[in-house]
């Protein structure tokens, strides 16, 4: 088969669909993979036995105003208020150059999409390839979220107001809290629920693509959430399958992290915290400098992935005053990007002090480390609840009303999970759930099955 893929233009897209590229291409398909020059250059590396199997096709994105010309990812946005114009530029670039393709002479045999190019399958579909959706997303986030209907604003499970998104669904058959808490929806809804300036919602996109799509695929395992995996299918009235979780393999390039990993090589096995927050997140100053209190009131040794705050201005106050000489060789701060596989697979790194994005969750348990829970934006306060209850995590606690956290929460969580006897508990189920994460012949299993889904879904269309 041939499978054109377009991923949204974010770091944690951008990412596993490459990653996802390659573990079909090793099946012997070919894939043709759009993204910006930009994202080409930082983030796509095909290795040279799959250059011939893999296209990665360079995407100009227009001129857009309000848009900072050298923006092509999330990461470069200055504000999430900008979100609408990067969606405007990929909206016009990449709708465009999908008909050119779809016009090949080998034209691609499936259109695989992530949830933003909500006018793909109409494209698709007059040229007579048919599209399946591939969601970066856990099954039981999107269960809460609800089927096509409601995400786009119909039915009986429409999300009219923030408070829709705090109860389980009736539609859940079982006991469970995988939900958000109200300082989470009234953050979420309005950015997730109503239309901005590209004109429609980020809900609305994703039902869209899933209502034009013959399946779904989900970034998922049936070992891991067999009963998510079963309410999405009801919901979506449609095949729903696990494509596996390919988590990036810890081979990245080290230069310039050297020292770092010398430091790691000198603490005690697991006895690390490694704290990072993903690169959508934007933290203010007071809370990151909220965390730092937090990771010195612990007394563990801690890695922190440090990326500057929203409001930064002229480079201080980022940190407590006298913070890096009182953790000093307990403490390090990496200022930029990280090795993040390379460090999680580390044996001094015991806990992942995490923003809970489904990409981090994935790294950290596929390397069997405990997790420390503080959830920020779109599907992590959902997925911090599914994590809790299967006994892998702990969640930090916060102020019900507007979210806060204090240091002395962080520290205790960290300590919780790494120090204190219940650490063992968490530390015999992540190791359980490494064998799944982490099982590359398992999450190579999973790909076959979806690519096969795929295959007998294109013969009963042309039968």
């Amino acid at each position: 088969m041939h499978i054109l893929m377009l991923p949204w233009l974010a770091f944690g897209h951008i990412l596993p669909f490459t990653e996802l590229a390659k573990r079909i291409a090793r099946q012997g398909h070919r894939v043709t993979l759009l993204s910006t020059p930009r994202n080409t250059r930082r983030l796509i590396r095909i290795p040279p036995d799959l250059a011939g199997l893999v296209r990665v096709v360079d995407v100009h994105l227009p001129r857009v105003e309000h848009l900072p010309e050298d923006a092509e990812a999330s990461i470069d946005l200055p504000s999430d208020d900008l979100r609408p114009y990067l969606r405007v530029a990929y909206d016009s670039a990449f709708s465009d150059k999908l008909s050119d393709i779809l016009q090949e002479q080998e034209r691609p045999d499936w259109v695989l999409i992530d949830y933003a190019p909500y006018w793909a399958p109409a494209a698709a579909a007059r040229h007579g390839v048919p599209c399946a959706c591939l969601s970066l997303f856990g099954a039981a986030a999107l269960s809460v979220f609800g089927p096509p209907d409601a995400l786009m604003g119909r039915g009986e499970h429409a999300r009219t107001r923030p408070e829709d998104l705090t109860v389980v669904p009736d539609y859940v058959p079982f006991p469970t809290a995988v939900a958000l808490r109200g300082f989470e929806a009234r953050a979420f809804f309005e950015p997730a629920f109503v239309p901005d300036g590209s004109g429609v919602s980020e809900a609305y996109r994703f039902g869209k693509c899933i209502e034009g799509s013959r399946l779904v695929g989900i970034r998922s395992s049936a070992e891991f959430e067999p009963e998510w995996l079963r309410v999405l299918g009801e919901l979506y009235q449609k095949p729903v399958i696990p494509v596996g979780l390919f988590p990036p393999p810890p081979t990245q390039d080290v230069t310039g992290h050297e020292a770092t990993l010398q430091w790691l090589d000198r603490q005690a096995p697991g006895s690390v915290v490694y704290a990072a927050f993903g690169s959508e997140a934007k933290l203010t100053s007071a809370q990151l400098q909220t965390i730092a209190l937090g990771l010195e009131a612990s007394g563990l040794p801690f890695l922190w992935a440090f990326r500057p705050p929203v409001d930064a201005d002229d480079g201080k106050g980022w940190l407590p005053e006298g913070f890096v000489e009182r953790v000093n060789g307990r403490g390090l701060v990496c200022c930029g990007w990280v090795p993040q596989a390379k460090l999680l697979a580390h044996e001094s790194v015991g806990a992942f002090l995490t923003h809970a994005g489904w990409n981090s969750i994935t790294e950290g348990l596929a390397r069997g480390v405990r997790l420390v829970l503080l959830p920020l934006m779109f599907d992590q306060g959902p997925n911090a609840r599914l994590l809790v209850e299967k006994k892998v995590g702990v969640e930090v606690a916060r102020d019900e009303d507007d979210g806060s956290f204090a240091q002395d929460d962080i520290a205790a969580a960290l300590r919780r999970v790494v120090v204190e006897d219940e650490g063992e508990v968490f530390g015999d189920k992540v190791k359980e759930l490494a064998k799944v994460f982490g099982n590359d012949v398992a999450n190579d299993r999973c790909v076959r099955d979806f690519l096969r889904c795929l295959s007998e879904c294109s013969r009963q269309q042309q039968g």
